[in-house]
């Protein structure tokens, strides 16, 4: 077994091996191993030219990584955590995401951006927030959330090789999960969902830490009969609603599972996009289940009763098949 964090670790060292313009950089990611001991012991085995400690500017070390892709390498830049990542905004939005238009295709910036993403560690509100649709409201950018250990080794090379911006967001909760990693070292779709779990009479579509919640409430609901399909979103720019519409088509009934906030939310993006396209197929109003519209709590009974809990999404399923 892997672990996600390993998994990941064992993605960026293949990418460094494998292309020479790959190179690692972000706060603490040499000599302190990075944050979440992601890239430990990588700076004595590639050495400070790809291993590099940035200074505590996300905005500097973002815009570095922009200008590193503008100038034909292939730069993975870690920011801590997604909170931080809003120092950089200006960057991701202004400049990583818009270039390529305001060039008329002249200029891509093949930059990938690694952030960890959610609470569940007992980290508090300045470093616990869920906030993928922030970025996944912005085009020019393709935004994903790597769910399992074999989608967060996968990812990053399919990354790499897109000609644009593309940022990977990894939530905290899931780096000590353990899971099974294929022989092979193959690349993952980073372009459609994934259906984890088949299911005939409700779909309950997830992504990153959501996922595993969406999961267990499947497994509780065959107990009472009820079959949940589970789809992972994986990607949340571009969305791939086909998928969605799919499963809807089949099941009538629809549960989402979002660790962002309700309002103006991913969760709001896929109910929109089902009542638009799919409104026929639905035999009961679609249920958001997210996290509760307040900062991230420290205390540990807190901070989970803000989160979605696969009780609640248990409820929301028994209530649409109903």
């Amino acid at each position: 077994m892997t672990t996600y964090r390993e998994a990941i670790a064992a993605a960026i060292r293949e990418a460094l091996h494998r292309d020479d313009r790959v190179f690692l950089m972000g706060e603490d990611v040499g000599a302190y191993g990075g944050c979440f001991g992601v890239s430990r012991g990588m700076l004595d085995e590639f050495g400070p030219r790809r291993i590099r400690d940035t200074p505590l500017s996300e905005s500097a070390f973002v815009g570095a990584g922009i200008g590193a892709a503008l100038g034909g390498m292939r730069p993975i830049v870690e920011i801590m955590t997604v909170n931080f990542s809003l120092l950089a905004l200006d960057q991701i939005l202004n400049n990583a995401a818009t270039l390529r238009h305001m060039s008329g295709g002249q200029m891509g910036v093949p930059l990938v951006i690694r952030m960890a993403t959610g609470a569940g560690r007992q980290l508090a509100a300045q470093h616990s927030h869920s906030l993928e649709s922030f970025y996944a409201h912005i085009p020019g950018l393709r935004v994903v959330s790597p769910a399992t250990v074999a989608d967060a080794r996968g990812m990053l090379w399919a990354a790499l090789e897109d000609p644009d911006p593309v940022l990977i967001f990894e939530p905290i909760a899931l780096y000590n999960s353990e899971g099974e990693l294929p022989a092979e070292d193959t690349a993952t779709d980073i372009v459609r969902a994934a259906v984890r779990r088949p299911g005939t009479d409700a779909t309950i579509v997830a992504y990153g830490g959501g996922l595993r919640v969406a999961e267990t409430a499947a497994e509780r609901l065959t107990t009472e009969g009820i079959a949940a399909e589970v789809i992972d979103l994986r990607v949340l720019r571009p969305l791939d609603e086909a998928t969605v519409l799919e499963s809807v088509a089949r099941t009538h009934h629809l549960v989402i599972v979002d660790e962002g906030w309700r309002s103006v939310g991913v969760a709001s993006e896929i109910a929109a996009r089902v009542a638009e396209s799919g409104y026929y197929d639905l035999d009961a109003p679609i249920r958001r289940v997210c996290t509760a519209e307040v900062p991230i709590p420290y205390a540990r009974h807190l901070e989970e009763a803000a989160l979605p809990q696969p009780d609640a999404v248990v409820e929301a399923v028994r209530a649409v098949v109903s």
